[in-house]
């Protein structure tokens, strides 16, 4: 039986691990073609997943893989990232901005290298990839560009202001997409987890521990379940993952659980606000 993405080129940066290959994989599953972005290629003993180990699991879940390594500090490889697309399957049907950069701490105590790092690899690289894609969006009739990226509550900015910033920026980024190519049949969305993600991330940073967190397959089956939308049916919304299911019919997370016996907490107000999008008439 064909699935919900039969044929359909998805281009995940971010890809070798985590959120990114949990995605890849998901979509696969669902019979897409994916394209591979990430920078890692080599295995690194600190970081385990590679973009390799990535197409492998895409391989093995049925799909197709490409695997394109690239720097998403840098605006001509995140164009090639959507030229290699083209080049190999002939078009991009949909775009996931994963990649990203997390630093947390007072304005006073970053620098302006980390500054324009987590700029870099957020925002920018978001803005590159979907420009790049949008072309070719256009000339297949539609397609979605969805970002990793909150709704924002400006409570959240003390200790966090900067990344949140470059959050921010890829969420009204796909606001304006969403709005500026309606016409043309291409969707925008902005998606985020309501309890925190185990990640590599996550994980190297302390941010928890397995009962406060939800495995990245939550994130993923939200993920598939927007991308398989007609798009020219969708509008923007920033959606959390739960809202996402639930809007699916899913009502049961459990499954989700990185600690069986433990239901995580959400995330507290000062990072998403969920009551955002009611607000804003999303």
């Amino acid at each position: 039986m064909a699935g919900r993405m039969q044929g359909k080129v998805v281009v995940i940066t971010g890809a070798s691990r985590g959120v990114g290959e949990a995605c890849a994989v998901a979509c696969a599953r669902e019979g897409a073609k994916l394209v591979l972005a990430a920078k890692t290629v080599d295995p690194d003993p600190r970081l385990p997943g590679t973009l390799h180990d990535t197409a492998r699991a895409v391989e093995a879940a049925g799909g197709q893989a490409l695997v394109v390594p690239f720097d998403a500090r840098d605006a001509e490889q995140c164009t090639g990232v959507i030229e290699a697309s083209v080049k190999r399957f002939g078009r991009v049907d949909a775009v996931i901005n994963n990649a990203g950069a997390i630093f947390w701490s007072p304005v006073a105590e970053w620098s302006q290298k980390k500054f324009d790092l987590v700029f870099s690899v957020n925002v920018r690289a978001a803005f590159a990839i979907s420009r790049a894609a949008i072309p070719h969006m256009r000339a297949a009739g539609g397609g979605h560009v969805l970002m990793m990226s909150p709704p924002i509550n400006a409570a959240a900015a003390p200790g966090k202001g900067p990344y949140l910033v470059s959050k921010l920026g890829m969420t009204i980024l796909a606001m304006a997409i969403d709005a500026e190519e309606k016409s043309n049949g291409i969707a925008a969305h902005a998606l985020w987890p309501v309890t925190a993600i185990k990640t590599a991330a996550t994980v190297n940073l302390g941010m928890g521990d397995d009962a406060e967190w939800r495995t990245p397959d939550i994130l993923s089956d939200a993920t598939v379940e927007l991308l398989s939308r007609d798009p020219r049916k969708c509008s923007f919304r920033a959606w959390l993952d739960e809202d996402v299911l639930r809007d699916a019919g899913v009502t049961d997370f459990t499954k989700y659980r990185c600690d069986p016996g433990h239901e995580p907490s959400a995330m507290s107000i000062e990072l998403v606000d969920p009551g955002w999008s009611a607000r804003n008439g999303r």
